[in-house]
This record gives C-alpha cells, structure tokens and sequence, in this order.
C-alpha cells in the first residue's frame, strides 16, 4: 500500500475480535486484453464485515471485484477463499461458497419474484439431487429476510427499482453462501431506499457471519455501514481500512481530486464529508 493500510487495531477495537479473512487479493493485477486495469492489489475480507470500495468513475472498482468473483482472470497474482485459489475451484463449489450480484442484473420477461429468488439454488441442483424442502426453505427465508414475500407471484418487471433490487439481493441470500459480492447494490435508488438495503447487507453480515464486499459511489453511505472501507484510484488502493481513520480530507483529496471537510456524525461517530464548494456561495 502506497499512502495507507489497513488499520487491524482500529477494527479489533470496534468489534472486540479481528477473525481470519474469508477472501484475500493477494498482489493481484486484472485487465481486459493487454491493457492493465487493476494494479497489485492487497486485500482481505473477514466474516461478518462489510468491505465496501469507493473511487471515482473508471477507477478499476468493478473490475477488481468481478476478479474476486472468478469473472475475470487475473494477470499476476491471487484470489484466494478459505486459502484454496477461486480461479482453480470447481465452478459449482466455488458458487455453493461465494455468490455475485453485478451491477444492474436484467430479470428474463415475465419472471415473478418467486421464480427470480428460486434461481439462487441452482448451484446446489444436480442430477442425483433436484428440488427439495430445503430449496424451499432457503427461498423463503430470503424472501423473508430481504422483504419481498408480498411480492412472492407478482412480476419483477412490475416492480419498483428499491423493490427489484431487494428481490436480487433475496436471490444471492437464497444461494446461501458465507461470501457475497455486489456492483452498485444501490445505484438508481433514492435516499431512503439506499439506506434501507444498506441495513440489509449490514445486518445479514452481523446476524449471519457473512463477507460482503460491495462497490459503492456513495461516500457517506459507504461511510454509514462499512467495517472496512477501501479508495481506489487508477487501479491502485489509495486508503483501506476502518472509516474513520480512511475518510480523511488527504485521502479524499488524493483518491477524488475532492477538496472537502470532514466532520464526525455526533449520533453515530461516522465521518461524514462535506465537499467545498468553487466560487462564490448561491
């Protein structure tokens, strides 16, 4: 890490424990053809956190996380979960252990909730084992959890955009897996909406024990609900750590380009930034 690293201490001290990441980037470098878009990147997930990555448009967010996901093949370095390197897991247990949401899934026409959310169990389908009271379970459970059982035989193209992304989330949740990734989970949605999946994803990594990793553009958002925040810039990691001691007026300014203030929410301690405004005040 070239201007900060991972503060262990300031964790340690929030939660009482530190546990062993789950997943872990290990020098890892991602890019499409020969172009290199993600540069030598170092980073830990640990269970029952949020890990939430910020930067700027184009910054290698998305890239970095479809290489934790075995989207992309890195071109140096490692993706590890639980120490076993994912680019050598078999497909299907690799997806019975880590589940992806990308950025802004497209349900097939005419889709209900309820097909939608049963997808997530295909990982755990095969020939000698089909549907079972178990995938039942599963599927209502994440329906239950994400909100959605109202809506369980309407269609998800009749849906709100806060109520179709709740749906998505109820399908990886229905996946079951102790690791999930996701794109832009808020992107599109108004305020009240952000928070209220943002309360999803964090209380699903504290009751549950689950790894989530999320790419955001929200700073204060990422701020309100992340244990580890991480600032790209260009491909690299420009800050990682707990949010208090990563959202700074120098790390914003050399992750963004942001000239802002920061200051602490008095309910929560949150940092909480106020970007300056250029010229004469309206």
């Amino acid at each position: 890490m070239k201007h900060a690293t991972a503060d262990i201490d300031a964790l340690a001290n929030r939660t009482g424990t530190v546990s062993a990441p789950r997943l872990r980037a290990d020098g890892l470098c991602v890019g499409y053809a020969a172009k290199r878009i993600v540069h030598d990147v170092d980073l830990q997930a640990n269970p029952g956190e949020v890990t939430i990555l910020v930067g700027p448009n184009g910054c290698g967010k998305s890239t970095l996380l479809k290489a934790m996901a075995r989207v992309l093949k890195p071109m140096s370095g490692m993706v590890s979960l639980d120490g076993k390197n994912v680019h050598q897991m078999p497909t299907r247990n690799l997806a019975r252990q880590l589940a992806l949401l990308p950025q802004g899934p497209v349900a097939p026409e005419g889709l209900t909730v309820h097909e939608l959310v049963s997808q997530g169990r295909f990982p755990h389908q095969s020939l000698t084992r089909q549907w079972s009271a178990e995938d039942s379970r599963a599927v209502s459970d994440a329906m239950q959890a994400a909100d959605v059982t109202e809506f369980s035989d309407r269609r998800v193209d009749s849906l709100s955009g806060g109520q179709r992304q709740r749906c998505w989330i109820a399908m990886v949740l229905a996946q079951e897996t102790d690791v999930i990734l996701l794109d832009e989970p808020t992107t599109f949605l108004d305020l009240k909406v952000q928070v209220d999946v943002m309360t999803l994803l964090r209380a699903i990594a504290r009751e549950k024990g689950r790894t989530l990793v999320v790419v955001l553009h929200e700073l204060n958002i990422a701020a309100m609900f992340a244990d580890q925040i991480v600032i790209m810039r260009n491909g690299r990691l420009i800050a990682q750590g707990a949010p208090e001691r990563v959202i700074t007026t120098e790390n914003l300014a050399a992750g963004f380009g942001l000239q802002a203030t920061v200051i602490k929410d008095p309910v929560t301690g949150r940092p909480v930034c106020l970007p300056a405004i250029a010229g004469p005040a309206i």
